[in-house]
């Protein structure tokens, strides 16, 4: 990704197949920290927690729409 913090707003605003698209990329893009980091080479060591961050961000808002259709019915 481009190094820019996302906003929760921002993320559920996306659809759901945009979300899984969006967790993949940042999966990715924390392999790709872990092995800078490894190697020494890494930049910008602040991006590894913003990429940690972003993820939860996602997982927490696909977790609400899945729960969201059971509280309902309550």
């Amino acid at each position: 990704m481009s190094g820019k913090i996302t906003k929760v707003s921002d993320v559920r605003a996306k659809t759901d197949d945009q979300l899984v698209d969006q967790t993949i990329q940042l999966r990715r893009e924390q392999l790709n920290l872990r092995f800078q980091q490894a190697s020494g080479q890494l930049q910008n060591s602040a991006r590894v927690k913003a990429v940690r961050r972003e993820i939860a961000k996602v997982k927490t808002v696909q977790q609400q729409r899945r729960s969201a259709p059971a509280n309902k019915g309550k």
